[in-house]
């Protein structure tokens, strides 16, 4: 004897080893034995073998009229055995009543099941609805299929096309679009951005990186709104200061320049002047929230996003010849040992003599130069005794840290000649090393801004927001802490005001503390243990993160378009770890697969096989050790 039961959701039968009151002993086809309740088992017969019937019921089942089934049915509950009966005209064999429980139990548009071989038809009005339901469901099944044949077929369907940047960005995964995508991906094995890309979606690997960038941080557009300056509340003095700035070609926001003068007791006077938004630019005004929205200048070769708007940096960007306001840190010190002596914090107006660039005076700013006084060399007067107390603080911090700073890796800047939405580009990499005079004593004296500014701030109980360093671990709080990497007792950034969002909040801080001295914490804009703060550093923290991810993604890049541009196709470089290498000719880390077990720093030939813009990888392969340079 066979009996017929329910089990996990479909139809089985088998053959009854024994039986209880309440349950069956029973051997399916496979020859697996299980215990079965009475309560799922639907009928008993003695044949077909239980293989056979479920075979040749599915097929009689798709005989079945479903509608005139409907319309043959009892409107209340009935029984499927019953239903057969009438259906057939006879006592149902096993195979017509499994045929008919088959067909009603795969039609709930038409049944709703009640019960164990208990059915009722569906209300006509329900019926029409599930019905159009069900064509509608039909007609985007078809739709979708006809998307993923054509994108298989190399062609992108224009409703795909129409919305490819929410598709990578944040897809609504219930959208006929993206199942589609996601089916066509799975076909032909490849990630959505691939397959979009190689469809045409974007024209090319530079346009998907970008627009996946602004698409997520800037999805209404890079541009302001239009914001009135204040003007400013006060009348500002006017410093008789001789300061220069120095930069890359490329900057546009200069925040920072320097002054120097020879005092008559052999020390000199150094002046860090810093510009001023801070001073319009206050805590909740409109162009506070924009600069709070961006937190950070983004960069990337050839162009960038400011923080500020444009005519906020017109107004306090250290230009060369204009009165420009600015906070003005004045040490005195002594060059030889670098003891620091009185400082002094104004908030005032300056006039830049020159802004001076990098990339015109780094060939003649060397070392010897600086350090022979019958050298020529451009800007001495201001530059010697600049250089000579850097050396003095940087001697200093390196007792404090127990070891001397190791800057000797090459930095590369990039320059674009040409539009940066254009792949081909002419892109340029000019090597500096990191140690470069000009940059080293431009960084001293931002380093002593930086101290002396969190200094100060701590002395009055103002709250900023400082970055340390404690066992390895760098974070940023509102605690004056120590740096132990930089080798000072306190760091609160405070130079960049016009490009950190951090820089702005600390220069509010601090001409609130110029201004009012002991009783700053109780009239600058934030207060102790303002939550606030403790909100902008959590902000801060991860966009500027987002920041730093972009820029490395566009740089690494335009590596890889510079490398396919000079023709290179073999390159030098060196074993950081493992696989892992970074070329000798551009700023590029990548893995070499079958790359030998070598001691760090060891040279190797690479062939360069292939490069791969999406991912931004680059296919190599290990030739051999390279001489080293």
């Amino acid at each position: 004897m066979y009996v017929l039961y329910e089990e996990d959701g479909g139809f089985k039968a088998g053959h009854i080893l024994s039986e209880t009151d309440a349950s069956l002993q029973v051997e399916a086809e496979s020859g697996k034995r299980s215990k079965l309740k009475r309560a799922n088992v639907l009928f008993t017969f003695a044949d077909p073998a239980p293989s056979a019937l479920l075979t040749q019921a599915a097929a009689d089942a798709e005989t079945l009229d479903l509608q005139f089934l409907w319309e043959c049915a009892p409107q209340e509950e009935f029984d499927a055995a019953a239903l057969a009966a009438d259906y057939y005209g006879h006592t149902p064999t096993a195979v017509e009543r499994t045929a008919v429980l088959m067909r009603l139990h795969s039609a709930p548009a038409y049944f709703h099941r009640r019960g164990k071989g208990m059915y009722r038809p569906a209300p006509p009005d329900i019926l029409e609805a599930a019905l159009a339901a069900l064509e509608k469901k039909q007609k985007q099944a078809e739709q979708q299929q006809r998307w993923v044949d054509e994108m298989a077929e190399g062609r992108l369907p224009e409703e795909i096309a129409a919305v490819a940047e929410s598709l990578l960005i944040r897809p609504d995964k219930n959208s006929q679009q993206w199942k589609a995508l996601d089916a066509a991906c799975a076909r032909l094995h490849k990630s959505p951005d691939r397959l979009l890309l190689e469809l045409g979606a974007w024209p090319h690997a530079l346009a998907l990186h970008k627009r996946r960038f602004l698409a997520t941080y800037f999805p209404r557009g890079t541009g302001f709104p239009d914001v009135q300056i204040p003007a400013l509340d006060r009348e500002l003095p006017l410093s008789d200061a001789e300061i220069y700035s120095v930069d890359d070609i490329t900057t546009t926001e200069i925040d920072d320049g320097l002054s120097v003068k020879r005092l008559d007791d052999g020390r000199i006077r150094v002046g860090i002047h810093v510009a001023a938004p801070g001073l319009s630019v206050t805590r909740e005004s409109d162009l506070d929230k924009l600069a709070r929205a961006r937190l950070s200048t983004v960069y990337m070769p050839g162009e960038k996003i400011p923080m500020q708007p444009d005519n906020v940096i017109e107004a306090f960007s250290l230009d060369a010849g204009r009165e420009v306001p600015a906070l003005s840190l004045y040490v005195t010190a002594d060059p030889a040992t670098g003891e620091i002596g009185e400082s002094e914090t104004r908030v005032e107006r300056v006039v830049l003599k020159a802004n001076l660039r990098h990339n015109d005076l780094d060939g003649q700013v060397t070392e010897a130069a600086l350090d022979d006084p019958d050298s020529e060399l451009p800007y001495s007067d201001w530059l010697r005794p600049l250089w000579q107390l850097a050396k003095s603080l940087s001697a200093q911090r390196d007792a404090v840290r127990g070891k001397a700073e190791n800057n000797t890796r090459v930095e590369y800047s990039f320059y674009l000649d040409g539009n940066p939405d254009d792949p081909d580009t002419p892109v340029r990499l000019v090597p500096r090393q990191r140690n470069a005079p000009l940059d080293r004593l431009v960084a001293e004296y931002m380093i002593l801004a930086n101290n002396l500014w969190g200094g100060l701030l701590h002395q009055h109980g103002v709250p900023g927001i400082y970055r340390s360093q404690q066992a390895g671990r760098v974070r940023m709080s509102t605690q004056a802490l120590p740096h132990e990497a930089i080798g000072v007792p306190q760091y609160a950034w405070c130079t960049s005001p016009l490009r950190r969002y951090v820089d702005l909040v600390n220069q509010w801080q601090l001409i609130a503390a110029v201004e009012h001295g002991v009783s700053a914490r109780l009239v600058a804009p934030f207060k102790p243990r303002d939550a606030d703060l403790f909100a902008i550093i959590g902000a801060f923290d991860a966009q500027y993160a987002a920041w730093n991810d972009f820029q490395n993604t566009m740089e690494r890049y335009w590596c890889l378009r510079w490398l396919q541009q000079q023709g290179i196709r073999r390159v030098v470089a060196h074993v950081l770890r493992d696989d892992l290498v970074r070329f000798s000719n551009a700023p590029l880390v990548t893995r070499v697969g079958g790359l030998p077990e070598l001691e760090r720093g060891a040279a190797v030939e690479l062939d360069l096989l292939g490069f791969d813009e999406l991912a931004l990888e680059v296919d190599c392969r290990y030739v051999g050790p390279a001489e080293q340079a």
